[in-house]
């Protein structure tokens, strides 16, 4: 195996202090306490947080409950909220390597690849920027002379946002957009393990003219903070992004106070290549699917569902392929697979490698961990012979490891794919486009790609059946997502009575 490897650098480091932003204020936190994020690439202290106690949480859902109430927020004008977002959006991109360089360090990701979603994120908050001036109800008129209806999407009001490690901009701006066009306010927990981004996402909103209150952002532990924010009597709505795990304990929190809930979690995606699928273009996809994000992703095409007639030649593509990634400092421009987040993940996915092995599963590239001095790596690994049963095949691994299945016909292959609780997302190759759409409507999942994978749009919605979660994210509708619906029924003229005296 000839991975290229390049050794950890860093040059000129400082530990980056953060606070915490509650109602418009920077705050050091009640309790004192701090946490210090290791650099999974490096070893060294990245960054430092203030971890908010109970009364820190309560004081930024009680900011939040203001800002909704009696706030100015909520009651401007669409093109107002949208000049905000458009600002956020133009700052955002001004500080787009100071962000870059947060992510890359905190999470281990290659930066080439987060300034790449860091553009997305810009495009992202100017869409929902759009979508604040075009939110809208409906009415009737159909209803008969004496009745005019109707309906009104208002905001629902106070929202709880908890957001993951592995693409902690690019999720935060996911949601909290469209939560502010909708006219929402929001208390925001990014990850305890990269954090850095999100707080520095605050002191721009600050900057572009939102409302204290309106957005608060508090840093800690789900045990500590995120179980106060998903069951507080004070939050209308919780927006999370997570393990599925973690998903059913929110929808838990959430449901004494029967508060609505968005989860986008898991997914264990499948990529099926029929006979006729240019296997050329096929294998990029796989590698970059596999090894994106060092499979860190719930979007990660972590499964090839292969016919057997092609399946050595495919494989051989895919294994020369990876032989070429390059795998090391997250800080290098050309680096493709950074540091796994925690030595504890990392100890993880190995032992889910190994559970593989030990189960007739071949080791066809990789496998082991790198040592390149600092930080934790693994070698891009891909995994022949697995069958539908084993767990690598079926659960969601979080890390560079593929999984190669076969099939023999269309319905086995379709079996194949929705044998697992997920259902986030699959891809079809074929040039057949009968082929594709056949079993692109077969499939049970929320994004179906055919002849390519993991394109995306902030104008497609994202989200997944079964475990994958609840409710979508981008698109149009998207805003609407943080709204109720309210029904005004206008009679007009007299009203007949219902009482009729007796003769």
């Amino acid at each position: 195996m000839s991975i290229a490897v390049r050794p950890p650098t860093l040059k000129d480091h400082s530990v980056r202090e953060f606070d915490m932003l509650i109602d418009g204020q920077w705050v050091a936190g009640e309790g004192g306490r701090t946490l210090e994020r290791v650099a999974p690439s490096h070893g060294v202290v990245a960054s430092r947080y203030h971890i908010a106690a109970r009364k820190d949480v309560e004081a930024a859902i009680a900011a939040a409950r203001r800002a909704f109430d009696t706030g100015p927020w909520p009651r401007m004008r669409g093109a107002e909220r949208a000049e905000v977002l458009n600002r956020t959006a133009d700052l955002i991109e001004k500080h787009a390597d100071e962000i870059a360089f947060l992510d890359a360090f905190e999470a281990g990701k290659p930066i080439t690849q987060v300034r790449g979603e860091i553009a997305g994120a810009v495009d992202i908050w100017r869409y929902a920027a759009a979508l604040a001036r075009d939110l809208h109800g409906e009415s009737y008129n159909t209803l008969g002379e004496g009745t005019l209806g109707v309906v009104l999407r208002e905001p629902i009001g106070v929202v709880s946002i908890i957001t993951p490690w592995n693409f902690p901009f690019l999720i935060v701006s996911q949601k909290l957009p469209f939560a502010l066009a909708a006219g929402c306010t929001c208390v925001v927990k990014p990850s305890e393990l990269t954090s850095g981004s999100t707080l520095l996402l605050g002191r721009l909103l600050i900057e572009a003219g939102l409302p204290a209150g309106a957005v608060n952002i508090v840093a800690g532990t789900g045990a500590e903070v995120g179980a106060l924010m998903t069951g507080h009597a004070d939050v209308d709505m919780v927006s999370f992004t997570g393990s599925t795990g973690v998903g059913r304990l929110t929808m838990k929190n959430a449901a004494d106070t029967l508060k609505k809930v968005s989860l986008e979690l898991g997914g264990k995606n499948p990529q099926i290549v029929f006979p006729d699928a240019n296997l050329e273009e096929f294998a990029d996809a796989a590698v970059f699917g596999a090894f994106f994000n060092a499979g860190e992703c719930c979007n990660a095409g972590s499964r090839l569902i292969l016919h057997k007639s092609i399946a050595p030649e495919a494989l051989e593509r895919i294994r020369a392929l990876s032989q070429r990634v390059r795998v090391g400092d997250p800080l290098d421009p050309s680096t493709q697979v950074g540091a796994i987040i925690t030595p504890e993940h990392l100890a993880k996915v190995s032992a889910y490698v190994a559970d593989a092995k030990a189960g007739g599963a071949a080791v066809a590239l990789g496998g082991e961990t790198l040592d390149l001095g600092a930080g934790q790596f693994m070698a891009p690994t891909i995994l022949d012979r697995v069958t539908p049963d084993m767990a690598v095949a079926r659960e969601e691994v979080f890390g560079p490891v593929l999984s190669v299945l076969t099939f023999e016909t269309m319905d086995e292959a379709i079996a194949i794919a929705n044998s697992v609780d997920y259902g986030l997302s699959a891809s079809v190759w074929s040039a057949s486009m009968d082929t594709c759409v056949k079993v692109a409507r077969s499939v049970r999942a929320g994004t179906i790609w055919t002849n390519t994978f993991m394109d995306g749009a902030s104008e497609l919605p994202f989200g997944g059946y079964g475990q994958s979660g609840l409710g979508r994210e981008l698109g149009r509708h998207a805003v609407e997502d943080y709204t109720e619906t309210k029904t005004l029924n206008m009679h007009l003229g007299p009203r007949t009575g219902w009482w009729v005296p007796r003769e």
